[in-house]
């Protein structure tokens, strides 16, 4: 098995809820019980400060930036499509994007892709990569050469991998919190989430990190699948992931280094130090998110993994950065899903401007060979969404 499918095709799958579960989690999975917000929701209706989603429309300008970006063939280690797509505004004001699973190369006149280099062809594929916008252009950011580019984040062997998550701002320095995977077997199933980690960059080196710092992971919780800077602190977001149920947990540090003390989200709404009793806030999260401020409020967007292979991006909403998230409303039903195509881990980029929050989200397919057939699948999209 290559490494392109022993990384992509598995990430597929997780992203919609069949796995990417600590292998312990297989034997016993939770029976979904209501979490503490659900039943606060169920009795609630929503908080007087919440926004209401007014109106959805396609972001085009972001849209046509990657699609335009990804089928240009004036270079071929350049970026032609990813999927985690997080951004970050740097200090000099350009726009770092942060991608997962990354394919570089060039594109065939006809909108296909050559093959993975694992696979004969000549295409890159990467785990991690950056992408700089600047007044409307983009640079593909990754280490290694031109001729055998490398992750910017890179594995320990080649049995572990980096997937990104959010990433946030800190005297000066990137800080990008990174998911490490790890492969236990030979079987297509033989793999597993291993732990959370944060890389710092200098802003004018982002090839590679200058270090690299172990984040909480003793609890089966992915940090950081969103992270808000809201006051004295910075709140990390995550994810526990039995597929189905996923449930949120929320943390917060003191400050903007995510290097700080952390303390968790407790049941009864007090915070704790220890990592063991950070609770289960919510149910139907995807594994990346957003929770951004609006106005008055916090809105939370996702994918909603209450249903299967959902072609639905939701929002809740809240008073507080920290909940309880109520009000479920319906945001926007993604045109790609269907067949092998389906779509997921829709979240906010509230520092980029646009008519309204810009939220992004990613499309796949099952069937590995379509991304060959096709380049426009594996790609990202932008939508505006207004609220009221």
């Amino acid at each position: 098995m290559t490494r392109f499918r022993s990384a992509l095709a598995p990430l597929a799958i997780a992203l919609i809820g069949l796995t990417a579960v600590p292998q312990e989690a297989w034997a016993a999975p939770p029976k979904p019980v209501p979490t503490v917000a659900q039943e606060q929701q169920a009795a609630t209706p929503a908080s007087p400060c919440a926004p209401t989603v007014k109106s959805t429309t396609t972001n085009t300008r972001l849209t046509s930036l990657f699609t335009a970006y990804g089928n240009d063939n004036s270079r071929l280690d350049d970026w032609t499509g990813a999927d985690g797509t997080y951004s970050l505004r740097l200090p000099s004001g350009k726009e770092l994007w942060i991608f997962s699973d990354t394919f570089l190369g060039q594109v065939n006149p006809d909108g296909s892709r050559p093959p993975v280099v694992e696979e004969g062809g000549t295409t890159v594929f990467l785990n991690n990569s950056f992408a700089v916008e600047r007044d409307g252009r983009l640079s593909t950011i990754y280490d290694g050469t031109a001729a055998k580019p490398t992750a910017v984040m890179p594995p320990r062997d080649k049995n572990h991998w980096y997937w990104a998550g959010d990433a946030t701002l800190a005297g000066g320095i990137v800080e990008v919190t990174y998911q490490e995977y790890e492969r236990y077997g030979p079987g297509a199933w033989d793999w597993r989430w291993h732990r959370n980690v944060v890389a710092r960059f200098a802003p004018g080196r982002l090839n590679r990190p200058i270090s690299v710092h172990d984040l909480p992971s003793d609890h089966g919780v992915a940090w950081a699948s969103a992270t808000l800077k809201d006051g004295q602190y910075t709140y990390i977001y995550g994810v526990e992931d039995f597929g189905s149920p996923k449930y949120m947990h929320i943390a917060r540090v003191k400050g903007q280094s995510l290097l700080g003390a952390w303390e968790y989200l407790k049941g009864d709404g007090t915070w704790s130090p220890n990592e063991a009793d950070s609770a289960r806030i919510m149910s139907g999260v995807a594994n990346e998110y957003s929770v951004s401020k609006v106005g008055s409020g916090y809105v939370l967007i996702t994918h909603d993994t209450t249903e299967a292979l959902s072609a639905n991006i939701v929002a809740y909403a809240s008073c507080s950065p920290f909940g309880p998230f109520t009000g479920k409303q319906h945001v926007y039903t993604t045109p790609e899903t269907g067949g092998n195509i389906f779509t997921y881990n829709a979240h906010a980029h509230p520092e980029i401007a646009g008519n309204g929050l810009v939220v992004s989200y990613n499309v796949n397919s099952f069937v590995n060979t379509d991304h060959y057939r096709d380049v426009s699948i594996y790609r990202p999209r932008f939508l505006d969404v207004t609220f009221r």
